[in-house]
């Protein structure tokens, strides 16, 4: 038994590798031509708001881009969204959940986001790995580790150029969501308890990663904090 779970531990250890070196092409411009633009945040930050401001300001600059969200953004992806939010699926297990979200974002991936990159479009994404590192890796408390390797296959290794994390550092910002009732997530009381630490725990460990915007500045302001760090990103590439 111990030399048939050695060598299977050896071979998920080399197809990690493989999905890892992926990535590390990626990093390096190598494969593609645009840029990803991945915002991030607990539910309530103003994503959605910073994303529609980032589309319009580039698109009026003549820019090609493509305003994308997890879950979801294909129609395949679009359909596990329905599943993964719906009030009606209180019973999924954790494991069911951060497959799920995978799975979509697999599809995100290959269907939207990598066709952009290739064109040379800019990228602007509500949502991605980190988002399941934070719900399902610790909130749901499958650890980040598995999460983060389940994510890796799904995305073949695609990593952001830059990651803006919306920040609200006064504590839970669930209650801005006032125009839309709660989804299954939002409404789960573990979810709601933990979520905004959590963000704050995975933030904090891997701050390189992320660019932190205040998110209780005004709009404006936080518009153009988000802008001024893309330029920074662009003027590097």
């Amino acid at each position: 038994m111990y030399r048939i779970i050695k060598r299977k531990a050896a071979i998920c250890l080399k197809i990690e590798r493989q999905w890892r070196g992926y990535g590390i092409l990626r990093k390096r411009g190598d494969l593609l031509k645009g840029i990803f633009i991945v915002i991030e945040g607990a539910d309530g930050t103003g994503k959605s708001t910073v994303a529609e401001g980032l589309y319009h300001y580039y698109k009026e600059k003549g820019l090609d881009i493509v305003h994308t969200r997890e879950p979801g953004g294909p129609k395949i992806s679009e359909a596990i969204r329905e599943i993964l939010l719906s009030n009606d699926n209180h019973e999924m297990h954790p494991r069911t959940e951060a497959l799920l979200y995978a799975a979509s974002r697999a599809q995100h991936v290959e269907e939207v986001i990598l066709p952009a990159l290739r064109a040379g479009k800019m990228v602007i994404s509500e949502r991605y790995v980190f988002s399941s590192l934070v719900y399902q890796g610790l909130s749901r408390k499958l650890g980040v580790g598995p999460v983060e390797a389940i994510n890796d296959f799904a995305t073949g290794g695609l990593a952001p150029d830059i990651t803006l994390y919306l920040h609200h550092p006064e504590g839970s910002s669930f209650d801005r969501i006032t125009d839309r009732a709660a989804d299954r997530l939002e409404s789960d009381e573990d979810i709601r308890l933990s979520v905004q630490e959590n963000y704050r725990i995975l933030a904090n460990n891997r701050g390189d990663a992320l660019t932190w915007i205040d998110s209780t500045q005004d709009k404006g302001s936080v518009l153009k904090d988000c802008i001024h760090a893309i330029e920074k990103e662009r003027h590097l590439r």
